[in-house]
Parts: C-alpha cells; sequence; structure tokens
C-alpha cells in the first residue's frame, strides 16, 4: 500500500444516502481474486445505461473523473461486506472518503486496503456539500497527521481515527505487513518454541 501523510485533491459530490456495495461494485463483477481491476466497474450501474456512460452522474463529470476524494452520506457501504468495494474505490483513484457514517465493515475494510474513511458531523457535511454545489472542481487538502481538513474557503474541521489505523496509513502498510515487521521476534518465539516441545517430548 502507498503511504498516507497529506492530500489535496478534488472532491466528488455524491449526495445519496445508504449506498450499499452491491451499488459500488455489482456482484457481476466478483469474479477477479486479485484486487486490480475492479476500478472499471465502480457504481457502474449508476455509471452506464446499456453500455453509455450516465452523463449526469458525478463520477463520468469531466473535473470529477480524476478526484481523490469522494464526499457522501450517511451509511455508506452497508450491505453485504464484500472487500471488493473498498478494492473498486481505491483502483479507480479514490483515497479519502468523507461521510456522516459508514458502516461498520465497510469502515474497517476501508482502512485494510489504504482508503481513509473520515467521518463528520451531518452539519459540517451539508457545508461541504455546498462549497462543492458552488465551487465546480472544488478542492480539500486532508492532514492525516493533524487529523484536519480543509479548503481555501474558510472550511476547517478535526477528525476522528484511531491511532493504530493512523500509523499503519502514514506506514503504507496492512495489518500482513506490520504483523511481518516483527520477523525477528516471531521467528525466535518459533524457534525456542520447537526446542521447548523437543525437550519435553
Amino acid at each position: 500500500m502507498k503511504a498516507f501523510t497529506e492530500l489535496t485533491g478534488k472532491v466528488a459530490p455524491l449526495d445519496a444516502i445508504n449506498v450499499d456495495t452491491d451499488a459500488i461494485i455489482p456482484k457481476q463483477f466478483l469474479k477477479r481474486i486479485e484486487r486490480t481491476g475492479f476500478g472499471e466497474f465502480l457504481f457502474y450501474d449508476w455509471r452506464f445505461e446499456n453500455g453509455k456512460e450516465v452523463k449526469g452522474f458525478v463520477l463520468n463529470q469531466e473535473m470529477y473523473r480524476d478526484a481523490p476524494i469522494l464526499l457522501t452520506r450517511k451509511n455508506f457501504g452497508c450491505g453485504s461486506s464484500r472487500e471488493h468495494a473498498p478494492w473498486a474505490l481505491a483502483d479507480f483513484g479514490i483515497q479519502v472518503i468523507i461521510a456522516p457514517s459508514f458502516a461498520d465493515i465497510f469502515y474497517n475494510n476501508a482502512f485494510k486496503n489504504g482508503l481513509l474513511p473520515i467521518v463528520l458531523n451531518e452539519r459540517e457535511v451539508d457545508d461541504l456539500f455546498r462549497n462543492a454545489e458552488k465551487s465546480p472542481g472544488y478542492k480539500m487538502t486532508v492532514d492525516l497527521v493533524n487529523q484536519t481538513i480543509s479548503d481555501d474557503i474558510g472550511f476547517d474541521a478535526h477528525f476522528p481515527v484511531e491511532s493504530y489505523r493512523k500509523e499503519l496509513l502514514r506506514k503504507g502498510l496492512d495489518e500482513i505487513d506490520s504483523t511481518l515487521a516483527h520477523r525477528d521476534i516471531i521467528d525466535s518465539f518459533e524457534r525456542n518454541h520447537i526446542i521447548h516441545y523437543r525437550l519435553k517430548s
């Protein structure tokens, strides 16, 4: 995973509540076993109709095609627990998702796959939607170190993130990488365990 400390980029406003994982990545595209290749199918049923792009959908608009920040409403990532949902978002190029709340399993999976889900209160999210509406191509800066998000027109907010998850994102590590960082200790334990077992037997 890529290390994450600070990001400045466009904000794509997806004004929808209860966005479930089947909308994020429809079930017919879950046949791949790799984590890559899902980005082209992100929000497929919303982005396409009869194989053609839906012009009104936010991620089909030219200014938002490369937006790394997704702004949305409460209960994002609800529904099934498929890990393909954060895979698809990350593969599409989205690195940060801002919402008033997330489904628990999606929230956990997002961190495990290098995404930063940011929880703000509904008033703050409303302010961001208004800013995005007034300023096409609206940009924000996300500072993970200081846990703040800000823009050039006066918005500034602090967001919570658990320290262990924050550290993994900052170092670009998943949980397996974090465990393997202690490989020497693990190997030593295993050697001692084998010796102890042989002595007992």
